[in-house]
């Protein structure tokens, strides 16, 4: 279970992302609006949150690689060729003889809204150890992205936990997109207890609305529940609200950007956070008065790149994440 060498030069750039967690196979029914039993047949597509991240940063121009594992079977060694055909580092990609790559059945339904249904007991990413860690890929990154779904059981937790401490040592700025998916949890309780456990070790945190009622058990458009997920280290916190676009809050100032209106094909993959990252950490100017206007100029725009972003969206995302040009036509 060698890393794999791809050959891309992404792992070199003073600007890379790590994107740690898990890619698995979506099977979509071909057919929307129907239940897993009413679809007479699926199309298969690469999915898992990081690995989208990852494969969108790499689509708009930036340097990104996957640090993660897989089975070592046909789906497994699909998934690691998808990401390299996008541009994404995989020297950080390990396969499992012994595990399968990780499937979900994910049902769409009239609203576009998803359902999952998932097949881990376990997959190849859950069984990832901190010894296959390959810690010199993330020291070399400037933003180590991750989720949730890897602190759910061992050894994945302990790895996950691993490479997030030698991030934080190594000066790293973290990012968290809890992406709550409560079936893979053993409860509800569970779930909230495990995604808060690392809240605070994050630099960037962007939740849904409804990740937001989940954690604070409380109403997701009053903003003191919202503020009650805020830390003083915290940089960046962004809420995105479906089609009503998305919230954002810094230390000093805070704002909104609405929805774009779009026929919805599929929520899955809507939100690209990486564009947040890649344009708020700019070196300011001299002048601190300047430097805040930019930073606010800056978060405002990227609220309106996450609403066009998660407007303009397939069910493929790792395959088909917006590019910049495509972007432009939502100024």
């Amino acid at each position: 279970m060698a890393p794999l060498g791809d050959g891309a030069d992404s792992a070199a750039s003073p600007n890379l992302v790590v994107s740690f967690g898990e890619m698995l196979i979506d099977f979509v029914p071909d057919v929307a609006g129907l239940s897993l039993a009413e679809s007479g047949g699926f199309v298969k597509a690469p999915g898992g949150a990081p690995a989208n991240v990852a494969c969108a940063i790499s689509k708009l121009g930036g340097s990104s690689a996957f640090l993660g594992k897989f089975g070592d079977d046909e789906f497994g060694h699909m998934l690691v060729n998808i990401l390299k055909q996008n541009g994404v580092n995989a020297e950080g990609c390990l396969f499992d003889q012994h595990a399968r790559t990780a499937l979900a059945f994910v049902t769409l339904k009239k609203n576009g809204e998803r359902e999952f249904m998932f097949y881990r007991n376990p997959s190849a990413d859950m069984l990832l150890t901190e010894a296959e860690l390959n810690l010199d890929l993330i020291r070399r990154a400037k933003i180590f992205h991750y989720g949730s779904i890897s602190l759910i059981s061992e050894p994945c937790r302990g790895a996950h936990l691993a490479a997030m401490r030698a991030a934080k040592a190594a000066g790293i700025l973290c990012s968290y997109d809890p992406n709550v998916r409560l079936p893979l949890w053993p409860s509800e309780e569970a779930a909230r207890t495990g995604i808060l456990s690392i809240w605070k070790e994050a630099d960037f945190i962007k939740v849904s609305d409804d990740e937001v009622a989940f954690l604070t058990q409380g109403d997701a458009t009053d903003e003191k529940n919202v503020l009650s997920l805020w830390f003083d280290s915290l940089k960046l916190l962004i809420v995105t609200d479906g089609d009503k676009g998305c919230r954002y809050f810094t230390k000093d100032f805070k704002g909104s950007v609405p929805g774009y209106k779009v026929n919805t094909i599929d929520t899955t993959g809507a939100q690209v956070l990486q564009r947040l990252r890649r344009h708020l950490h700019h070196p300011e100017g001299r002048h601190p008065g300047a430097a805040h206007r930019r930073r606010r100029a800056g978060a405002h725009r990227q609220g309106q790149l996450d609403a066009a972003a998660a407007a303009h969206h397939h069910h493929r995302a790792a395959l088909v994440a917006p590019r910049r040009h495509p972007l432009n036509s939502y100024h």
